[in-house]
């Protein structure tokens, strides 16, 4: 794995014995890079990004950043934002305590995703979807954060909501050198903040 990067070696998934989702994959981003990544759903995307955030072990290949695979206990450098937070979240935890899941964040981050003050005591189903969002895509943003999968962050949010996240993302990932890779159907939207696309034709077919 080449130093100073986010990357996936000849990465190959598939479910038990069945047919590879995806196989011989690599993919690299760098610090600082935005890299979109649309298609067809069923085609491996979102386990492509789980893969690399290691929430789960490819059956084929290796995910690693500067050369060194991903840490499997403690904090990891690459973070994931679920599609849908509620299921990214403990309810029994007070966003307070959520959000210190990644470190203390400071109040100009929670400022710049329009955190309230009043948020920080209730507990995620006092919350709405939106909000909820900005908490966990906060929570991803602890100070070890180095590199974010974003899949379909903003897909349930009205347009002017999404640009609003969206603008304070790449304000966060540009000022860090934070690699994002931004998973959505969305095409204007990647090629909006992407610096490139990748695409996604059918299952095991990936070109960019």
């Amino acid at each position: 794995m080449e130093r100073g990067s986010w990357r996936g070696d000849r990465l190959g998934w598939r479910y038990g014995g069945g047919p590879w989702l995806f196989r011989d994959y690599s993919l690299e981003v760098m610090p600082g890079e935005i890299v979109g990544l649309m298609g067809p759903s069923g085609t491996g995307k979102s386990t492509l990004g789980r893969l690399l955030a290691g929430y789960m072990a490819p059956v084929e290949g290796e995910v690693g950043i500067d050369g060194a695979p991903l840490p499997t206990d403690g904090y990891c450098p690459a973070q994931l934002i679920h599609q849908h937070p509620e299921h990214a979240v403990n309810p029994r935890w007070t966003i307070r305590r959520t959000l210190e899941e990644g470190g203390r964040p400071d109040s100009e981050l929670l400022d710049a995703f329009g955190i309230e003050n009043a948020w920080l005591s209730r507990y995620p189903g006092e919350l709405s979807g939106g909000q909820l969002q900005r908490c966990c895509i906060v929570r991803s943003l602890g100070p070890k954060t180095r590199y974010l999968v974003a899949d379909e962050m903003t897909v349930m949010l009205d347009a002017i909501t999404q640009a609003e996240i969206w603008r304070a993302l790449l304000a966060i990932a540009a000022r860090r050198g934070i690699g994002v890779l931004a998973i959505s159907h969305d095409e204007p939207l990647l090629h909006a903040i992407g610096d490139r696309i990748i695409r996604v034709q059918s299952a095991v077919h990936f070109q960019g």
